[in-house]
């Protein structure tokens, strides 16, 4: 029986895969793994580092949910495509304009993922607690983003299953000294290129 995976591909680019083969990208730009056509593709922000579609190869009636569409109506959105859940939720910081810019949470196969964009901490973060979240995966670099001891924050009242450390310095796939930093209960370290089962 097939399980859902996570693709790692490096910076904040993740493949995810269910059960049923549906193929979900988030943030594609960096790494390897673009070969599998998608069902659905978001983009947290429109920076050229976090939404080059172009990259995949889309199956027919593929969704694209980008920050625009997330945020259409003044608020954080909310889809359900193809039995998958998908929560537009709040990312900002002073490089990054609540307005323009948004985390995904998405349930597939029962397993909820925090994507949480580029952010700082946010004022929703405090009700994720209550959700009992499988996976928060947290930016780190601390140049555009928070830095690890905020980030290890974060995943404290989080408190999400798993915390795994990404976009952990500019210019590169994967920054391990970085993601050691977080010091994230249940931190999961995932390198550039590795795809792990998910699990609840």
């Amino acid at each position: 029986m097939n399980k859902p995976t996570i693709l790692y591909q490096g910076h904040a680019s993740f493949r995810l895969t269910a059960k049923d083969r549906t193929v979900i990208y988030i943030d594609p730009y960096a790494g390897e793994g673009y070969d599998l056509p998608a069902d659905i593709i978001l983009v947290t922000h429109q920076h050229g580092d976090h939404n080059q579609i172009d990259k995949i190869t889309q199956k027919n009636g593929c969704t694209v949910i980008t920050n625009e569409d997330a945020l259409k109506g003044g608020k954080h959105n909310t889809f359900n495509i193809k039995g998958i859940k998908i929560e537009a939720v709040q990312a900002s910081n002073k490089n990054h304009n609540p307005l323009e810019c948004v985390g995904f949470i998405i349930t597939i196969d029962g397993i909820s993922i925090y994507h949480a964009g580029d952010t700082s901490k946010t004022e929703q973060m405090n009700s994720f607690a209550a959700r009992n979240l499988d996976y928060a995966i947290l930016p780190s670099d601390g140049v555009y983003n928070m830095n690890t001891e905020t980030a290890a924050e974060c995943a404290a009242i989080i408190g999400a299953k798993h915390n795994i450390p990404m976009h952990t310095k500019p210019g590169t796939l994967f920054d391990r000294e970085t993601a050691e930093r977080v010091n994230a209960p249940n931190r999961l370290i995932v390198e550039a290129g590795e795809e792990i089962e998910l699990s609840k």
